[in-house]
């Protein structure tokens, strides 16, 4: 038995980031198809959580990160009060390269035999495009084009619902629930990003960006030219009176490096699983930032993609989104009467709800 599979096994039966009930190794060597289907937890009911496309560097990230991200949707569902429990997918190679139907209905006949226990939907490096192939193999896939019964890009209520949680952190750390005069940096401004974006700027808010990929921030630069724009993320954190971080690319971007040298009183962004390791929460409490947890604020994709599930009616999940303020003051609040940080405070409300669904 090779190392990486030691890994693997004592990640899931021995670790605190374990406790899965499945993990399923999927592969198609006709299509190419390497992936990992990772199911946390159905104590709620099934498991749903998108489809991520990516060139990991090893097949034991891949493998890490399935995990890593099937954990967080059962704690995202439980806070979103969803009747789902966790999971998450994640397809091995660059989708710029091997992306191809084949391998995208290869993939959908994996989800299927799971026999409802997953429910999957978008992710980075799939789209709604994807989700309609995946979907002739398996009736247990959302984020599908309105023309295919689905309710389109996830990523709209997604970036309502972390303005809501940017709103609420506001009135707890100022006493006011808007963003106007206040500077927000951006790091990520792709599917959900540039929705953000717009939020923040008809609210008043003055906005600096940043991505890695130039043709994103010039959709933004070509309709907002004032925008200003930093060199890298790490300028961005920098940036000389910085009210709010907003971290909407990927994982991790909140470790011991950039929490020391970060400007903002306020982090609350798109991207999932922001804290790079356990302790970073406590760094952020040490330095007076306030962290509205990523999987909170987060959720109105997944609220979106669930009601699919029921026949997709877009203000029903916006009023839905909208409850993600009332919940980000509510972790606030449960925090302050703790004495612990929110993402600790977050945790044991949606540990409560899924010990006690788990009791019925």
């Amino acid at each position: 038995m090779t190392d990486v599979t030691d890994g693997v096994l004592h990640t899931l039966f021995h670790s605190e980031q374990g406790g899965h009930e499945q993990v399923v190794l999927c592969q198609d060597r006709a299509s190419g198809l390497k992936a990992v289907i990772a199911i946390h937890s159905t104590a709620l009911g099934p498991a749903l959580g998108g489809t991520r496309f990516y060139p990991y560097a090893s097949e034991e990230e891949a493998v890490a990160d399935a995990l890593n991200l099937s954990r967080g949707m059962s704690y995202k569902n439980a806070m979103a009060g969803l009747d789902h429990g966790g999971g998450k997918a994640v397809i091995i190679g660059d989708p710029e390269q091997i992306k191809s139907e084949e391998l995208l209905l290869a993939y959908g006949r994996f989800v299927a035999s799971l026999g409802g226990r997953y429910v999957t939907a978008c992710d980075v490096g799939t789209y709604v495009a994807d989700m309609d192939v995946v979907a002739r193999e398996c009736r247990w896939a959302t984020g599908r084009s309105p023309e295919n019964g689905g309710a389109g890009d996830s990523s709209v209520l997604t970036a309502f619902g972390v303005f809501q949680g940017m709103r609420a952190s506001a009135q707890h750390v100022w006493g006011d629930p808007t963003l106007r005069g206040r500077k927000v940096g951006v790091a990520g401004v792709g599917k959900v990003g540039h929705h953000l974006v717009e939020h923040l700027l008809s609210d008043g808010a003055e906005v600096v960006i940043t991505d890695v990929r130039e043709e994103s921030v010039r959709r933004i630069t070509g309709k907002h030219p004032r925008i200003a724009v930093a060199a890298d993320t790490d300028a961005l954190i920098r940036t000389e009176g910085l009210d709010i971080y907003a971290p909407c690319a990927l994982g991790g971007a909140l470790h011991d490096e950039s929490v020391a040298v970060l400007t903002a009183k306020v982090v609350c962004g798109a991207a999932n699983n922001q804290l790079a390791h356990p302790g970073v929460e406590k760094d952020l409490a040490d330095r007076a930032i306030l962290y509205a947890p990523d999987y909170v604020v987060n959720a109105g994709g997944v609220i979106q993609v669930a009601d699919e599930l029921h026949g997709f009616d877009f203000d029903r999940c916006k009023a839905k989104a909208s409850k993600i303020f009332d919940t980000t003051l509510a972790i606030f609040a449960r925090a302050k009467d703790d004495g612990i940080p929110p993402a600790a405070a977050a945790d044991r409300i949606a540990e409560q709800r899924m010990a006690e669904a788990r009791r019925r």
